[in-house]
């Protein structure tokens, strides 16, 4: 059989969750929260939301300071920073991913755990790979000349020496000449601008802007600027011709070569093709014929591609001086030898006749 309560134990224990609805009703209708964003944004750049509440019963404008926490809800992005003041809050967020994020925040009273929540409110961040977009609800279009790019090159060259240029543009692209290889930190500002029609009037305009911050870090390299070719330019059938090859020009190195009658434009598919990380490179050859030869190179890199070229003259094997000279070694020796021989002979012989 159920036991009932007395009816003053179970009026105590109904009373605290009665007032608790009464009091979250009474929030729900004593506060507003506006939620806005500086959207939409491209991929890495910064993103600026922000939290007003407004306290209905002293005003819209009315706010009472240090006594409200804005606890937000911003997943998968990633906070930068995050300032509160009074009954104002704001956060910074980027993200390397397009897409629609919802942003959430509540709020409620400063060491409260368990008082309920005022109000919360949403907002709605788009993030496009693309600076170019349209944002039909606030019914402006981003076009290229609205569009004002500013870039900062800072060159960090081996010899420690940095310098800085500035550059403004209007078109998505600069040019910049290097002097010298190295690394090299970019930075680009766009910033954006359009007109934005108030609701309450058609003829009055604001110019709103828009800024982005981007960066990245660039290897420069050198171009091929000579091909200095080291050997001999003569050379008989048979032997062995060394060539020595110095580039000037930051590697990697694509390296083609060809010795034919001819000196020839040399393509991919044509040549002894290597690729190498060294500016120094020795190659060898061995002539089977006689005749005019030329020896083709061509150095290709990153940047460029430039050919040299080395004519070759291959004499026939003809008959060397060397081949005259054992000849005339081997018979003076011999004779040398008889002459010896001969005398020493002669002695005993000599001896022999006196006694």
């Amino acid at each position: 059989m159920a036991r009932a309560f007395p009816w003053p134990v179970s009026l105590a224990r109904l009373v605290p969750w009665v007032l608790l609805l009464f009091q979250a009703a009474s929030a729900a209708a004593l506060y507003d929260l506006e939620v806005s964003n500086n959207g939409p944004i491209t991929t890495d750049a910064q993103a600026t939301l922000h939290a007003i509440l407004h306290v209905k019963n002293e005003g819209s404008s009315s706010t009472q300071g240090g006594k409200y926490c804005f606890n937000w809800i911003y997943g998968p992005l990633t906070l930068v920073e995050k300032l509160e003041h009074g009954a104002n809050a704001t956060i910074v967020v980027t993200t390397p991913f397009p897409g629609i994020f919802p942003v959430s925040v509540q709020v409620t009273h400063v060491g409260c755990w368990f008082c309920p929540t005022l109000t919360q409110g949403l907002a709605v961040l788009q993030v496009s790979e693309y600076v170019q977009q349209v944002q039909v609800k606030r019914k402006f279009l981003l076009t290229e000349k609205h569009l004002i790019y500013t870039w900062t090159v800072w060159n960090d060259i081996m010899s420690l020496v940095f310098t800085r240029t500035a550059l403004t543009t209007v078109e998505p692209f600069a040019y910049h000449n290097y002097s010298t290889p190295g690394t090299c930190v970019v930075h680009l500002q766009v910033t954006a601008e359009w007109r934005k029609h108030q609701m309450k009037t058609q003829h009055s305009q604001t110019i709103v802007r828009k800024t982005g911050h981007f960066a990245a870090a660039l290897e420069l390299l050198d171009a091929v600027q000579s091909i200095n070719i080291v050997g001999s330019t003569e050379v008989h059938v048979m032997e062995n011709l060394n060539f020595s090859l110095h580039i000037q020009g930051s590697p990697p190195l694509s390296l083609c070569w060809l010795i034919k009658t001819e000196c020839v434009s040399l393509e991919a598919d044509q040549c002894h093709l290597m690729v190498t990380n060294a500016t120094d490179f020795h190659l060898n050859h061995v002539f089977r014929d006689a005749g005019q030869y030329c020896l083709s190179v061509r150095v290709e890199n990153g940047i460029n591609m430039l050919q040299s070229f080395r004519e070759i003259q291959v004499k026939p094997l003809g008959i060397h001086p060397a081949f005259f000279v054992l000849p005339c070694l081997t018979l003076l020796s011999v004779m040398l030898g008889l002459a010896v021989y001969v005398t020493f002979r002669s002695n005993p012989q000599q001896k022999d006749l006196v006694e």
